[in-house]
């Protein structure tokens, strides 16, 4: 009974009772939830600011294994992570998807803490894009027209801020192609998100529990130092899994082009948060960029439901994690 009422409780099993949403109503709360909270996340990560990003990397990691374990356990998963870590084959992809979200992670929350949250923001927006060409540069997938010309759109937005900036987004760029790498590789594990997601930060764990230990033998560690901060690196875990619990039992529900529109929600408040809470600068250089970007997810929206809709196979959606 405790562990329904766990799976209960953070959406793993639907709640009981004599009225029950429908599956596209529960699907579309659950995945909005999910991306509401990736979408907001920079308030949790300012919250932190005191503290470094490796700091707050480190407690994301230990508090997710904690968690994440749990939920395995309880969705009696627990096999399927040992053979993953068994198979000699599959280890070595979750080695490479473990550095592709270390760096994504930990990028995202230098970006967020050092006033460059607008342009994570559209690494996010151009992550689907950046996608359709891992495809076809790994898995010969071509691009119809509409695809080839989406991706054009965002070259050349790319391109104009380049040229009036004279530098280039390396964060956006960073962001979206260690997450789009992460991706590819993660579809070759044939693991869920949770799961994967648990083998992944037991690799990172003896690593980050090392650096907080360093830290505190130094007495530089921010735990500890309020009952504030404290509560807010303890609920790292909850920060890090509940989304992507919410994510999976929405996609499961949705069809896959409403869970593909409802992906820009995630950058979009990120975009808001920046521009309007936090004052980044946002000039007519970067309104020309997202111009072309926005333009071009347009277009690869369209395209992905007109495809859904025919029966097409359109690129996978996945996770923020």
């Amino acid at each position: 009974m405790a562990c329904e009422g766990f799976l209960e409780g953070v959406g793993l099993r639907p709640p009981g009772g004599p009225i029950s949403p429908s599956p596209h109503t529960a699907g579309l709360g659950y995945a909005l939830a999910a991306y509401l909270a990736w979408g907001l996340s920079p308030i949790y990560f300012k919250a932190l600011r005191p503290a470094g990003p490796l700091e707050i990397l480190s407690w994301r990691v230990v508090a997710s294994v904690a968690l994440l374990g749990v939920m395995t356990v309880a969705m009696g998963r627990g096999a399927e992570v040992a053979r993953s870590l068994r198979d000699g084959r599959r280890a070595l992809t979750f080695v490479a998807t473990t550095v592709l979200i270390s760096i994504n992670w930990l990028l995202y929350i230098w970006s967020v803490n050092a006033g460059h949250l607008l342009e994570a923001s559209m690494g996010y927006f151009m992550n689907p894009l950046v996608t359709i060409l891992l495809g076809v540069a790994f898995l010969k997938e071509g691009l119809d027209r509409r695809q080839q010309v989406a991706v054009l759109l965002a070259a050349i937005g790319v391109g104009w801020m380049v040229v009036a900036h004279g530098r280039v987004p390396w964060i956006s760029l960073a962001l979206a192609f260690s997450f789009a790498l992460y991706t590819l590789l993660r579809k070759k594990a044939h693991i869920d998100a949770v799961a994967g997601l648990l083998v992944e930060t037991s690799l990172l764990a003896p690593l980050a529990a090392g650096w907080l230990a360093w830290l505190w033998w130094r007495g530089e560690a921010h735990f500890g130092t309020s009952p504030g901060m404290s509560a807010l690196f303890l609920s790292a875990g909850l920060i890090t899994a509940l989304p992507l619990v919410w994510f999976t039992m929405g996609v499961h529900r949705l069809r896959l082009s409403t869970v593909g529109i409802l992906q820009y929600v995630a950058p979009t408040l990120q975009f808001s948060l920046a521009v309007l809470a936090y004052k980044e600068p946002f000039d007519r250089t970067h309104a020309v960029t997202f111009a072309f970007i926005w333009s071009g997810l347009a277009l690869y929206t369209i395209d992905a439901i007109g495809k859904a809709r025919r029966r097409e196979p359109v690129p996978d959606v996945q996770p923020l994690d």
